[in-house]
């Protein structure tokens, strides 16, 4: 299909392409609301955090208590409510989007969760002052840290959660249909996957695991749902024993005489309100239960150690979470079909973003939504995968800008444009960043776009022996910038999922992935540079983990999944080596034989010449 001059429409619930709509008028409210439940519990403060008791980087409606009480919508943040003032704790990600969302003269943004919400606690609680927490909300890690550190200051209480309390039309629990996936793109038996789980509890002498995390449970029974945006999960918890049948608890009105027989004999469905009794039980029983400090809630160990003082948690890492990242022949398959498809949905964008970005009538908003149209033409698309990272010459300096339409920036012939995005398909996962000129490039920007495309061809054409980690090959993405005095200060890669969420653990492209790559873990790639009000930089590709043809089985490589061209206009081709051009070639036919049979017209002719050899 030719680009248009306007993008094709598509169903706007489908797609959150930028901000969500929260008025500041409400904070006033609300929080005096808020603080008349403190003052009858008898707290001084109370914490609110983005996330839910999955958490999840997306949370349903009656989940964004965050954003009910603050007017902020981004993906993270706490807010403390003491009884005369208020503070946001975000990140650097947000801190433009948080002064737009809320009422500043009742709440204070301070950007403080990569170095420490605990120091400004002072300035909102009284010393001795009793701060309120729902245990369904945080961590056991979260409380412990956060307690240490206002150890002779506050002290944290457990309660029912207060904002529940006042949000009277709060929206109900989602209970979107479960899908079921076919052998064809799970390509395992839940039934399988239950038993090598069953024995790892053997080997490790639980008698039960808890899985919190959706992305767990729907990798273990192959379902999959629409109950957040972006990532296609449905939630809910399971109790999986050692011998045995699990148990799954989902919100009652999702169970039905339908979904029970579709389970069949692989697990039993349960409501969730029964689950911290099944918890006690097991407490009480003096089993041992296996539970993920780093992401259940506290109040799931709570409820174990309540039922006796034999209880016993075995306190480690998800035990779903290495084998799922380690993606079979079917996953693969599939994840290489959403790339081909995405590959498509870029090319048609580009084509189009080419034409029109010299005119200097577009802006952030207008990219976003062409970008997202153009991929909703794949009837097997479903969702943007996160919401994309739109921005225009210096916003994209701002390294995970997301705007709104306070900060919606026009982009002017000449600038950078970044985009960051991905899409969910039915058959995979996409994440994928590129750098695009709009007139001709300085000589700083060729010289930083080439160090950082350098950076992402050294990760491509990594060969490494069997037991490295992301942390030993990250630095070959950033020698190029180190040589000139540059780096970044993110992530080279993290995990990516299949047909499920895009941030995916417990391995990635940093130092703090120690855990060595295996064969079929998919990563993003995604080197980077920014020039604090200038331009931002980054190229990012998928590759998987596949065996080397060399070293006799004892080494590793990547395979590049993504299709999608790199902008050669802000190539310097003099500092490339010969290695590195035949990469670029290289990568660049594979890019138009996959998929350029697939388009027409205007957006073809594009794509021959922007995969033309150098």
């Amino acid at each position: 299909m030719t680009p248009k001059d306007t993008a094709p429409s598509f169903p706007p619930a489908l797609f959150q392409s930028f901000e969500e709509r929260s008025d500041p008028k409400n904070v006033a409210p609300r929080l005096k609301a808020l603080r008349a439940e403190m003052t009858a519990a008898g707290l001084d403060a109370f914490l609110i955090p983005r996330a839910d008791a999955h958490r999840g980087e997306s949370v349903p409606p009656g989940d964004a208590r965050l954003a009910y009480i603050t007017g902020f919508t981004g993906s993270a943040g706490l807010a403390l409510v003491g009884t005369r003032k208020a503070a946001l704790f975000i990140d650097s990600r947000y801190t433009l989007q948080a002064p737009a969302q809320t009422d500043t003269s009742k709440v204070t943004p301070i950007e403080a969760l990569q170095t420490g919400i605990a120091p400004h606690f002072a300035a909102f609680v009284p010393k001795g002052g009793r701060i309120g927490y729902d245990p369904w909300l945080h961590t056991p890690g979260e409380i412990k840290d956060l307690a240490e550190k206002l150890a002779g200051t506050a002290t944290l209480v457990a309660t029912d959660n207060l904002v529940d309390r006042i949000w009277k039309d709060r929206p109900a629990a989602p209970a979107t249909p479960v899908e079921f996936l076919g052998h064809n793109r799970a390509g395992k038996k839940a039934e399988d996957k239950l038993a090598e789980l069953q024995a790892t509890l053997a080997a490790e002498n639980a008698d039960a695991t808890v899985l919190t995390l959706p992305e767990s449970l729907c990798w273990l029974f192959n379902i999959r749902g629409r109950d957040v945006p972006n990532t296609p999960f449905v939630l809910g918890f399971a109790i999986v024993p050692r011998k045995g049948k699990p148990t799954i608890f989902f919100d009652k009105a999702r169970i039905t005489p339908e979904l029970k027989a579709q389970f069949g004999e692989l697990a039993n469905l349960a409501g969730k309100d029964t689950m911290l009794a099944a918890l006690r039980k097991l407490g009480a029983a003096g089993k041992r239960v296996w539970v993920d400090p780093a992401s259940a809630p506290l109040a799931v160990l709570n409820a174990i150690r309540a039922g006796s003082e034999n209880a016993h948690v075995i306190e480690k890492r998800d035990p779903i979470l290495l084998p799922k990242s380690r993606k079979n022949d079917a996953e693969l398959a599939g994840m290489r079909e959403a790339h081909r498809l995405d590959g498509v949905a870029l090319a048609k964008f580009l084509a189009w973003f080419d034409r029109e970005a010299p005119k200097g009538k577009l802006d952030e908003i207008g990219i976003v939504t062409a970008l997202e149209a153009f991929r909703r033409e794949e009837p097997t698309c479903v969702d943007a995968s996160f919401d994309t990272i739109s921005g225009a010459g210096p916003n994209g300096a701002i390294v995970h800008y997301r705007v709104t339409e306070k900060t919606n920036r026009g982009l002017k012939a000449g600038e950078l444009m970044l985009v960051d995005s991905g899409a969910q398909y039915l058959s995979g996962t996409t994440d994928v960043t590129r750098t695009m000129s709009t007139g001709k490039p300085t000589a700083e920007e060729k010289d930083r776009f080439t160090r950082v495309l350098k950076g992402m061809i050294a990760i491509s054409m990594a060969r490494f022996p069997r037991g490295t980690s992301g942390a030993q090959i990250d630095v070959l993405a950033r020698q190029y910038l180190w040589q000139a005095g540059l780096t970044y200060n993110h992530g080279t890669g993290h995990g990516v999922g299949a047909y499920l969420g895009v941030h995916e653990g417990p391995i990635g492209i940093s130092p703090r992935y120690t855990l060595p790559l295996e064969p079929g873990q998919v990563i993003s790639n995604e080197p980077g540079y920014y020039k604090d009000g200038g331009f931002g930089i980054r190229i990012e590709n998928l590759v998987h983990v596949v065996e080397s043809p060399v070293g006799d089985g004892k080494y590793l490589e990547f395979e590049t999944l993504t299709l999608v061209p790199i902008d050669l206009r802000l190539v310097d081709k003099k500092l490339l080596t010969t290695d590195e051009r035949d990469w670029l070639n290289a990568y660049h036919k594979r890019v138009w034989k996959e998929i350029g049979s697939q388009l027409k017209g205007e957006a073809r002719d594009w794509l021959k010449e922007a995969t033309a050899e150098i």
